[in-house]
């Protein structure tokens, strides 16, 4: 039986698929101990694994961003962020590589520290670990540990080559296209990102593992044996020529809980008042974007008169309250994987989850990306069928009726095949493959 530590960092977007791959991986008979901050022991509990107290960042957020409590830095730069998401695609990603230091890499000793302290006590075959963690990616890199990637978000954080970049969109959606002088500025940021990283991580290797190869480029650091992928294989996909094994596994929920009392209740009165439900949830993040959510609702409820609406509000839930009615519930936090078995579309910020637990339900979705590796994922969105796209930052309460329709009319049979093999695979596959995969890498050295 291998013992296999799964570690995460502690954001509930990357720690809830983790959960449920550490999950996977105990069902087919590997000994598995997940590892993250102590506010998510409760996904260690609903697993069946063992739990190891480890934080790998400063930052957090344990569901929604704006209520997690950190330092006042970390809040400060959360705020930054927010803001600069209002200036649109270019200044959202240029304020994330400001904070890719502070993000990524605050504190690199004492996790190589805290994984050497783990590795010794559990003495685990093989480790976990999120392509995202670049100071655990280090750690088990400089500790000469065996593990697997686990790409959390768009297959493109695992550099497909030189000219890949971390921080610059592998691809872009129609209704947002930069001009060029801004893509130029932010190439030349996230270059500088790559360089500076890359020198970091070599002498953190010369100081602290001089026997051990140094990093070729940071960012490009991955498993030489595999990599799971929260990700459908879509054929545009960028491919690295060579490396490790790619397991494409479509999603990465578990199997979704029923709704309860109370959210039956709820949904059964939105019924009632129309015949469809459009659920809003731009991520634990972004509904601090309490205007664009206006704006979806109000679209909804004012150009679309056979639809109602659900919205995750996280900490804005008061000022959203006045749009409260027969036809719109707004509430803090959704059971989204739930909802998503008795809605009709989706709106959503274009994030990875998002993206493959609507695929996985088969529900069309109407995506508005503002960061990260939403612009990429809201073109795989677009490209696939499975949804369309706007600006959210340009977006009128008049698009969003039309939006809808289109979602309602042009998806259809290229959906109900994408949702067909995403649901084929998921949790269970990924981890029968990756027991399989790593039983012969690391038996082959």
């Amino acid at each position: 039986m291998p013992r296999v530590v799964v570690v995460s960092p502690p954001f509930l977007s990357h720690a809830q698929p983790l959960s449920v791959l550490a999950g996977a991986l105990r069902e087919r008979g590997a000994e598995v101990h997940f590892a993250c901050a102590p506010a998510f022991e409760h996904l260690a509990r609903r697993a069946g694994t063992g739990f190891v107290p480890l934080s790998v960042t400063r930052n957090a957020n344990t569901g929604v961003a704006e209520a997690t409590r950190q330092d006042a830095r970390e809040a400060e730069r959360l705020r930054e962020f927010l803001d600069a998401t209002r200036q649109g695609a270019v200044a959202a990603l240029l304020a994330q590589a400001r904070h890719r230091r502070a993000d990524m890499l605050a504190d690199p000793e004492a996790v190589l520290e805290a994984l050497r302290t783990t590795d010794r006590r559990l003495r685990p075959d093989w480790y976990v670990v999120d392509q995202l963690s670049y100071p655990v990616t280090l750690a088990v890199h400089c500790l000469g540990l065996p593990y697997a990637t686990f790409c959390p978000g768009h297959p493109s954080y695992v550099l497909s080559g030189p000219d890949a970049w971390f921080g610059l969109p592998h691809a872009w959606p129609d209704a947002v296209r930069p001009e060029p002088d801004a893509l130029e500025e932010l190439s030349a940021a996230v270059r500088a990102n790559d360089e500076a990283f890359t020198s970091l991580f070599a002498e953190f290797a010369r100081e602290h593992a001089p026997s051990r190869p140094a990093p070729d480029r940071a960012f490009a650091l991955t498993s030489p044996h595999a990599v799971v992928h929260a990700y459908p294989e879509l054929p545009w996909l960028p491919a690295p020529a060579r490396g490790p094994v790619r397991l494409f596994t479509g999603h990465m929920a578990a199997p979704p809980a029923a709704l309860d009392a109370q959210w039956e209740a709820r949904l059964k009165g939105l019924r009632g008042a129309a015949a469809r439900v459009v659920l809003v949830a731009l991520g634990t993040f972004l509904s601090a974007r309490d205007d664009v959510l206006r704006t979806v609702v109000t679209g909804v409820l004012e150009g679309q008169r056979d639809a109602a609406v659900v919205v995750a509000a996280g900490e804005r839930t008061g000022a959203l309250a006045d749009l409260v009615g027969d036809r719109a519930v707004v509430a803090p936090s959704v059971p989204q994987q739930a909802l998503l078995e008795h809605v009709d579309a989706m709106v959503h910020h274009g994030g990875g989850n998002s993206f493959t637990e609507c695929l996985r339900a088969g529900v069309p979705a109407l995506v508005l990306p503002f960061s990260s590796d939403q612009f990429s994922v809201a073109h795989d969105a677009q490209r696939s069928g499975a949804g369309v796209v706007r600006d959210p930052n340009t977006l009128v309460s008049d698009d969003v009726p039309s939006a809808l329709q289109t979602l309602w009319a042009d998806t259809g049979p290229r959906l109900s095949g994408l949702s067909a093999a995403v649901r084929g695979r998921g949790p269970g596959w990924a981890a029968a493959e990756l027991l399989a995969t790593m039983g012969r890498r690391v038996a082959g050295g």
